[in-house]
């Protein structure tokens, strides 16, 4: 029986290659969960619980319909539907940030969905801003299969930073989660033949996978302590020193209705 959860230690690169040209890195970590059986997940160590407080703890009303009375399944089922996607109940997994000792950012959450036959069916990426709001980019053919690694597009829907508009479209890449964690994002503007030229941002998450116990979730703390407020702290910061910079500003725009695309 496979795993119902692992850890995994994390990088995640941004980078700018417009005026002005910026780049950043930063260490995280990250949890790889499978939907249906978060419980038995946290039951792997006596660090990590669902919906109280812990060193580790996950949070049912964080992700999805963001209720605690309905849950991730509903919820990601009835989403899929609507696209015309039906995975006869087969596995999905969520890539999510925990929150740590209590508090809680989720700047990038992956839902990866397969069919009961094993095959991907849809990568759901839910997005979170520093103004409370969320959004999901919904990435599927139609109920057909995925390729693990294959590009998929979506258009920007979603105001994330002020020094970036909303206008433009994302390439997403995922490798399969196992050994080795890959997720790529590039926000392309439109008008320039050069591809090169039309790269806003480039961002990636790469990591390492370990079992979800006691001791590895202790070094996990340990190498990156506070790790959710740092991520809110270091995304002001950054923010600031763009702005010092001279980058353009962008007033946030009213979200978009319905918070999917």
């Amino acid at each position: 029986m496979a795993s119902p959860a692992a850890l995994y230690r994390c990088r995640v690169m941004h980078r700018r290659p417009g005026r002005p040209r910026y780049r950043f890195a930063y260490r995280s970590f990250y949890l790889l969960l499978d939907i249906d059986a978060i419980d038995d997940a946290c039951a792997m160590s006596a660090l990590i619980s669902r919906n109280r407080f812990n060193v580790l703890s996950f949070n049912d009303a964080d992700h999805g319909a963001h209720r605690a009375d309905q849950s991730l399944r509903t919820w990601l089922d009835g989403l899929l539907d609507r696209h015309g996607v039906d995975l006869d109940g087969g596995r999905v997994q969520l890539l999510t940030m925990p929150r740590v000792f209590g508090y809680g950012f989720h700047p990038i959450s992956v839902f990866y969905c397969r069919h009961a036959d094993g095959g991907l069916r849809a990568v759901v990426v839910e997005v979170h801003n520093t103004f409370g709001e969320h959004h999901f980019y919904v990435l599927h053919e139609h109920g057909a299969r995925l390729a693990w690694g294959a590009a998929q597009h979506k258009a920007k829907a979603f105001h994330v930073s002020p020094f970036i508009d909303r206008s433009g479209a994302y390439r997403f890449h995922f490798a399969e989660p196992a050994a080795r964690l890959g997720v790529g994002i590039r926000l392309f503007q439109k008008g320039e033949a050069d591809e090169a030229r039309r790269l806003r941002i480039a961002t990636t998450l790469t990591g390492e996978r370990r079992a979800l116990t006691t001791a590895n979730i202790f070094l996990a703390v340990s190498r990156v302590p506070f790790m959710t407020m740092k991520v809110t702290a270091a995304i002001h910061w950054q923010a600031l020193k763009l702005w010092l910079r001279g980058a353009v500003f962008h007033r946030k725009p009213n979200q978009n209705k319905p918070n999917v695309s």
